[in-house]
Parts: C-alpha cells; structure tokens; sequence
C-alpha cells in the first residue's frame, strides 16, 4: 500500500496582488498599536518590486510578510526616515539600478513565533541580494526595549551597544544580531509611529561576501525591452438605428487596432452617447442620461465577448451607470482579454454634468491589474487633479489612461495640459483618447473636439516633444504607439530629473481617506 504523501504546511513565496488582504490583516495582528497599511500602499508595494516582496504561508494563512526594495548606497548609507526612502511607503522609490537591498518591513503572525517565520524571510532577502549580486541589506530596525531603559540609557546607540554586549536584551535586535546584522547608528525621528522605539531605529547592514563591483544598468544593451502596444481610438460621434448598429462601430475599431497586435484598445469618455439617438423624442439632459443607464448590462457583456475574441485589453471610455445607492455615477469599465470586468468612477464630475446630469461623484481610485501590469484610469477632468495619478503611480501604475469628452479646444487643451504634466511628474506614459464630430439630437452633447494623443515624459529616451503619437485634430482616426517600460525604469532611476524620487517627504505627504 502506497504512502499517503501531505501537502507542505509551510511555503515561502514571493506576494501577489491578490494576497493584499492577507497581509493587511497579518500587519494588523503583528502591530495592533501602530496605524496599519492601506490596501493601496501595499499594491504599491508589489507592483513596484514585485521580487522584493515575500510572505510565509502556513496551512493556507499568510503568517509572515517582507518588503524590500534596491535603492543606492548614498541614500541607505545617508541619515533618512522611513517615509522618505520607502516613497510613504509604497515603494515607489525603488531604484533598479541601485547597488543595495532596503528592507522596508518585516512583521511575522504573534500566534506563530515558534516557526521560525522571521529567520525565513531574512534568508529570503539575503538570497535575493545574492541574486541581484547587490552590496548587501540596509534597513531601519526597531529597538522597542529601549522605552523601558529609556533613563538608563538615555542615548539609544548605548543601548544598542549595552544590546550587543549582552547586558540587557531586545527580542528584536537581538534577533538582527542573530541574523548577521551590525549596527551603523540610530536614524533619529525614523518612525514617529514607533513609540516603543522613541520613533528612532537602528541603522542596520548585512555585506553580502559574494557582491561585484558594477552591476548591469537595466537600460544596457543587454536589458530586455519591455514594450507594450497601446491604441487609441478618437471616435466620431453618429446617429446609430440600433445597439448592434452602435456595437458594430466599436468592433470596426477593436477589430482594426488588433491586426496591428495591440496590447491596448481606448475609446472615449461617454462614448455610449449616440445610443440616445435611439429615443423616440428629444430627451432633456437628465432624461437622457437616465435612458443611458439602461443599457449598462446589455453594454458590458458586448465589450466583454470583444475583448475576449479580439485577445485585448480595452478601456471602455465611460459609460453613465446607476450605483447601487441610486446615484448616477460616470464609470470607465475596463475588458481585459481574459474576460474580466473592471471599473473606475469618474471622482470629480465638472459642474456641467452635476448640472444638466445630475452626476455623482466617486469616492474610490485605485490601480487596475492587467497582464501588463497595473494601470490607471482618469476619466477627463480627473486628469486636473494630480493627486489622482500621482497615488495610482505610487501603486505602480506606469500607463494612465485618459478617456475625455470636450467641446471646444480651451476644454481639450485643459485636459491635454493637465495630462502632459501627469505623464512628467509622475514619469509615466499617458494614453488620451477624446470624441470629435456632433449629436445635433442630444441636449448637452451638440459638439465635441479632440486631437486624441500618446504622451511620454520629456527626457533623452522618449520623443522630443513628449508625444509617442496624436491623431488628426477632429478626424476620426486611431493613433498607436510602442511604450518602453524600460525607458521609464532609466528616466526614474537615471534621468535628467528624478520627480517620484525627489519628493521632500519631511515636508509634505498626501494623507488619503482609507489610509
């Protein structure tokens, strides 16, 4: 008779987007005294260094968790504080081409000390430094005995040599010690939040015996290209006599910018519109934009069954939808090609449409997870809020998209504007995609005017005047370009301005409503 084989009950792994809530609730269990981590913070987190990023699994529940990121030795060797070099958290400082691993955290299940959970994740860092043939690890470690001897030892780098000499014990830094770890110093005001350690930390480093000298910058020769095919779609607005009339327009333009492989198809905000031409009177604003609603299921599936056949990932415009409270909300539905459905509320509705639309607000922003990465969605005058794209790229979004609708060209030119300064601040590319023609039928919607474009950074490795490619003025057409993700990784970590990386963090941060 065979042996009966178990399953590992312990498993170590690099995380996932998907085990965000697993780790939030570890983080909450590990430190109930100390503010938590938003599920933002922690997308941000992976998506930026997704290598770095490691979590133990015991029996299915995730007991311990990592975070790390490379950045250079004048920054980890240099006096900081956690908010500073971790980008609040997020990650978004991560530099590829920095020479050292910075731990950023490590918490491990109280209920579940006895398995050597914290020994695991440090050998996991230390593998991984090995790996990426980097200096060492760097990190600022909590020293929280020091509150009870605090009058003892006044002067916390005493007590870390009071520590190492063995004459009192720190559960914590002992265990660094342990794990090879010296101490530097102490980073004064590291984490206010750690009032156990004074809101100071132990400077800590580990030399990795087997580093090089140089390593392989990740926009070398030898680097592999990271290129994502996007398309977009400037869209005519036109009488339809049907939804398969109107469908069939859509799938023209999916059909088309799919021959050409593209990873990406963008239609533009409410470009659902014409579907109004289908009523049997002149409907007033608010009317209309009620009828719109009607056909958000019918819609969605449509698109959904696109994306799935024509294998791309498509940002559905937006589309006026009822919410489950009752309120009118103007949402961009994401298809992604494996059939998946996402969507992003419009969080500023412009005066016009709370007006004549009577349209809500959102009250959410996040990244979306696709097989390119994560993205980002603002629809139209979303894009003149920076605070907006400046969180979904912390979360690690790399390509915001754009859908707008405009009328005249001061309103385009505002939301152009607006979203070459997203693509220069935050180092990302920018994909707009707006309406162009009439709907002489449609209160609200006479006119549109759009010159729909692909912005880049402006820096030495992306076009001169900062845009991949733009459609005609007021044509229907499509533009389509090739965005390097590693163009981007060399202009943060390299380039002539380093705007994520810069940020005065000791001056100011963006505190968000669910952090």
């Amino acid at each position: 008779m065979a042996k009966t084989r178990a399953g590992a009950q312990l498993t170590i792994r690099t995380a996932l987007i998907q085990d965000v809530a697993g780790i939030a609730a570890l983080v909450d269990r590990a430190y109930p005294n100390m503010s938590t981590y938003a599920v933002s913070t922690l997308k941000g987190q992976i998506s930026n260094f997704p290598e770095g990023q490691f979590i133990v699994e015991y029996e299915g529940e995730i007991v311990g968790y990592a975070a790390s990121i490379i950045l250079n030795e004048s920054l980890v060797l240099s006096p900081h504080n956690w908010a500073g070099i971790t980008g609040g958290g997020y990650g978004s400082s991560h530099n590829p081409n920095g020479d050292w691993l910075y731990g950023m955290e490590v918490c491990v299940d109280p209920q579940r000390r006895r398995l050597r959970i914290g020994e695991r994740l440090y050998d996991a860092r230390k593998a991984l430094a090995e790996n990426l043939e980097l200096k060492g690890i760097v990190f600022g470690g909590r020293m929280p005995g020091w509150k009870k001897r605090r009058k003892a030892y006044p002067d916390p780098l005493k007590y870390l040599q009071a520590v190492k000499e063995k004459k009192v014990i720190d559960p914590v830094v002992n265990f660094q010690f342990r794990q090879g770890f010296e101490v530097l110093g102490v980073l004064e005001k590291y984490l206010p939040s750690d009032k156990d350690s004074g809101g100071h930390a132990a400077h800590m480093i580990w030399h990795n015996a087997y580093a090089v000298e140089s390593r392989n910058s990740v926009h070398s020769e030898a680097a592999q290209k990271d290129v994502i095919r996007v398309a977009t779609v400037q869209l005519q607005m036109r009488k339809v006599t049907s939804f398969d009339d109107f469908m069939s327009s859509v799938e023209y333009f999916i059909d088309s910018v799919s021959a050409y492989k593209s990873d990406f198809a963008v239609f533009p905000e409410l470009f659902t519109l014409p579907l109004l031409a289908l009523a049997d009177r002149r409907l007033a604003p608010s009317e209309a934009i009620e009828k719109l609603t009607e056909y958000t299921p019918v819609f969605i599936e449509a698109m959904r069954k696109l994306a799935v056949s024509y294998n791309i990932n498509i940002i559905g415009g937006s589309h006026p939808t009822r919410a489950d409270d009752g309120d009118i909300q103007n949402i961009a539905y994401v298809f992604l090609r494996d059939g998946s459905v996402h969507a992003q509320e419009k969080i500023h509705p412009t005066p016009n449409e709370r007006h004549y639309w009577n349209i809500k607000g959102g009250d959410e922003v996040s990244t979306i997870d696709t097989d390119c990465g994560p993205i980002g969605i603002l629809i139209c005058y979303d894009s003149e809020f920076p605070e907006l794209a400046r969180r979904m790229a912390d979360e690690g979004a790399k390509i915001l998209f754009v859908p707008f609708c405009t009328d005249n060209r001061q309103g385009y030119l505002r939301v152009r504007y607006c979203s070459q300064a997203r693509a220069i601040e935050n180092q990302c590319y920018v994909v707009m995609s707006g309406n162009v023609g009439n709907l002489p039928g449609v209160e609200n919607m006479d006119v549109n005017y759009a010159e729909s474009c692909i912005l880049t950074p402006c820096d030495f490795p992306f076009a001169r005047d900062g845009i991949a490619a733009e459609c005609s003025e007021n044509v229907e057409t499509v533009a389509i370009a090739d965005l390097d993700l590693t163009d981007l990784s060399w202009a943060r970590a390299k380039g002539t301005v380093r705007n994520l990386r810069d940020r005065r963090f000791d001056l100011y941060q963006t505190q968000w409503s669910d952090q």
